[in-house]
């Protein structure tokens, strides 16, 4: 028996997003806010629509990017559930290949991970630790699929 955590799939939310604005820069650092337009959420624990209105804000430091997203999910049941989602992207380290399954849900080298929080009508939501792992789905198109850690 392992004590290692386990990590089960819950949903994935894939967010629609306009383009890219450029806030500032300064001393190797810059600055961008992307808008999320709309999405889906899918998978065997939740189900709904991304709202519009929300945003990743991101700061580029070298080659390592710290992102800060804030938006809204509304659930088949109306309910609707502010997610607080942080985490990092960057390139050239060393992240493996991984699937879920047949998915491929990251690339060799690239790091993409995020830390969800959620503030909901769905109270196990909050009271649950969620890992993101996020990759472009397509032009436009940012999938997360969040996992569950026992």
């Amino acid at each position: 028996m392992s004590d290692a955590p386990a990590l089960t799939f819950a949903f994935e939310i894939r967010a629609h997003l306009s383009p890219t604005l450029h806030v500032g820069h300064g001393d190797g650092e810059k600055t961008e806010f992307t808008p999320i337009i709309g999405g889906t959420v899918d998978g065997p624990w939740l189900r709904g629509v991304v709202l519009p209105g929300g945003g990743d804000w991101s700061n580029t430091r070298g080659r390592v990017c710290e992102l800060d997203a804030r938006y809204l999910l509304q659930t088949e049941d109306g309910a609707v559930i502010d997610v607080v989602n942080r985490g990092y992207y960057h390139e050239g380290g060393p992240s493996p290949d991984q699937y879920d399954g047949d998915l491929q849900v990251s690339k060799a080298g690239v790091y993409y991970r995020t830390s969800p929080a959620f503030r909901p009508a769905h109270r196990w939501l909050a009271e649950t630790v969620f890992v993101g792992l996020a990759r472009e789905a397509e032009t436009g198109v940012v999938a997360i699929r969040m996992y569950a850690v026992a």
